[in-house]
């Protein structure tokens, strides 16, 4: 008799990931699977996808889903979860849809105390695009509209999107964290289902920063991209619980 050791979440469809070689993306998804999966919220989950290489989303989470106009899934997933309270509701946003065209949808919403769940992509460029200078974009980082690398006195620092939340009094809990080796996986997965956790027991906004490698984007290899993310990102964007509220309301 055969025993299975280890099979694919049935939080994701047979649908055969788009994702680049050595892209983050693919693990993330495997963990907010398995995070519904295990506390038992897949089938009453809506999931809102963003524009940018996270756009088809909701092809590969098994669960109903639905796409926003670019930096808007905070606001689409807000009408959701109003008019489905019963729902569990999160986001699944790239750092050029959450902290550019989209920080004021973030903001508000965690201002307002929203109970959906948001899961924060930060791999410091415009993935789908072509590569393009993101606000999370490290200093002297190069990218294709940054070929000098990016410049203090000219782009200003990279935005610290967990830092700004966790200012806010009504954000419930915010942490950042890394899938660039299988010790932070595991702590990142911790964090998912804490964030899920959260929403089903009606404690308000919860935001989970996963720090991302995208190869191609970088034009590094996918060995290189996970030490840059533990080397370089980690350090501007430090590894951590920003904040923890979570009173159910």
């Amino acid at each position: 008799m055969t025993k299975v050791l280890y099979e694919k979440s049935r939080g994701l469809t047979d649908t055969p990931l788009t994702y680049c070689p050595g892209c983050s993306h693919g693990i993330i998804h495997k963990l907010v699977a398995e995070s519904l999966v295990e506390l038992g919220l897949l089938e009453n989950t809506i999931t809102v996808a963003s524009v940018g290489c996270s756009v088809l989303a909701y092809d590969f989470f098994n669960c109903d889903g639905i796409q926003a106009a670019h930096g808007r899934a905070p606001a689409v997933a807000v009408g959701i979860k109003r008019t489905n309270p019963d729902k569990i509701v999160f986001t699944y946003q790239g750092d050029g849809d959450l902290a550019s065209i989209g920080t004021a949808e973030i903001i508000h919403a965690a201002h307002r105390g929203d109970n959906i769940t948001v899961i924060f992509v930060n791999n410091a460029i415009y993935g789908m695009t072509g590569g393009q200078m993101a606000p999370t974009t490290l200093v002297g980082q190069k990218t294709s509209t940054s070929p000098l690398g990016r410049m203090e006195n000219l782009q200003g620092r990279p935005l610290l999107v967990s830092e700004m939340l966790s200012t806010i009094p009504s954000a419930t809990y915010i942490e950042r964290t890394s899938v660039h080796d299988v010790p932070h996986i595991r702590k990142a997965k911790k964090a998912i289902k804490k964030a899920f956790q959260n929403q089903a027991e009606n404690k308000g906004f919860s935001l989970v920063e996963v720090l991302a490698a995208c190869p191609i984007g970088w034009g590094q290899t996918p060995v290189d991209a996970a030490k840059f993310v533990a080397d370089e990102m980690a350090s501007y964007y430090p590894l951590g619980l920003y904040k923890d509220e979570g009173v159910a309301k």
